[in-house]
């Protein structure tokens, strides 16, 4: 008979763009992942996203012993009892919509279920963190949030300005995330998160995913077990623990030229900066690794059950009531 005690943890990492492999799912499973938000594609068109989508379906096939898709909360709990990890597809810019507001619904039916409204550029929706000057979210952008909460689509605020920010979460009926980031006074990034938007989030029920990102790290790629739990005792502070997990960012296995991609897909030919990745921190660098990130939080003075939100209570608490089950 299984007891509470057998039960494995449910441990959920709100972000991950991986070259993905059987190496790499057989790892997610060895490191007890429960569920991920994968991005599906960064600047692609409708077209390219579908085929990303088509791919998907074929990993999903081939490594069904493994992954299943996920479209509501009900998959995760299929996916742990069969010892499976869920997988969520996202999108980390609209530009897969184009300017047709109809295709947010396709792609839902398609499975994407998280989409941010801006990557670093301004979009057709709002505005990225780079611009110099934020304008706010746009008119296609509220009618793109409207659409986004009647389908139950997780709005994603990682690359956004802050007053898009700021004005999504005030227009946002459901509650957004920000899967992937970190407190901005800790790590001095525009790309990082400002109190009053954790705020904000906090307010209207949001979700933050600590990004273990070296360069959103405070001390980049040496940062230490120790720094990131002291790091994410800071955010709790704002956020309660209730509120925040990990988006960890990890890209295993991605070559250098991704990066290129990442940051300048096809809007100029001008070389933004050194495209490389960085190092990752020593104590993360794979999934195997995941269930680790407990000692950084334990010696930061959480407790066990503050732990487990942090590490996927929190997550899967926002994943059901975001996408109920027959969502």
């Amino acid at each position: 008979m299984t007891t509470a005690a057998d039960t494995p943890p449910v441990l959920i990492d709100g972000l991950q763009y991986c070259n993905w492999s059987r190496e790499i799912f057989l790892e997610m499973r060895k490191g007890g992942l429960t569920a991920i938000h994968a991005t599906v594609g960064y600047h692609e068109g409708f077209r390219e996203t579908v085929r990303h989508l088509v791919d998907w379906r074929t990993r999903f096939r081939d490594n069904e012993d493994l992954i299943l898709l996920a479209r509501d909360s009900g998959d995760i709990e299929r996916a742990r009892a069969t010892n499976r990890t869920a997988i969520f597809l996202g999108l980390q810019n609209p530009m897969p919509i184009e300017d047709d507001i109809g295709l947010i619904e396709m792609l839902f039916d398609l499975g994407i279920r998280f989409m941010q409204l801006t990557y670093n550029n301004q979009s057709l929706l709002g505005c990225g963190w780079m611009e110099e000057e934020d304008s706010g979210v746009t008119r296609m952008g509220r009618e793109a949030i409207a659409e986004m909460n009647r389908l139950g689509m997780i709005i994603d605020l990682s690359h956004a300005g802050q007053r898009t920010a700021l004005e999504t979460i005030a227009l946002s009926q459901r509650p957004v995330v920000i899967s992937h980031a970190n407190p901005r006074w800790l790590r001095d990034s525009n790309r990082n998160v400002p109190k009053a938007v954790l705020r904000a989030l906090r307010e209207r029920q949001g979700m933050l995913g600590l990004s273990l990102y070296p360069l959103h790290l405070p001390n980049g790629s040496d940062t230490t077990l120790n720094q990131f739990g002291n790091m994410a005792a800071e955010a709790s502070e704002i956020m309660g623990a209730e509120h925040l997990g990990i988006g960890s960012d990890l890209c295993q296995n991605q070559p250098d030229s991704v990066v290129r991609w990442m940051r300048e897909g096809r809007w100029t030919r001008e070389m933004q900066a050194a495209a490389s990745f960085p190092p990752r921190p020593s104590w993360f660098g794979s999934n195997l690794d995941f269930s680790r990130l407990s000692e950084g939080l334990l010696s930061a003075g959480f407790g066990k059950a503050e732990t487990s939100l942090v590490l996927g209570g929190a997550w899967h608490r926002f994943i059901k009531a975001s996408l109920p089950f027959g969502s």
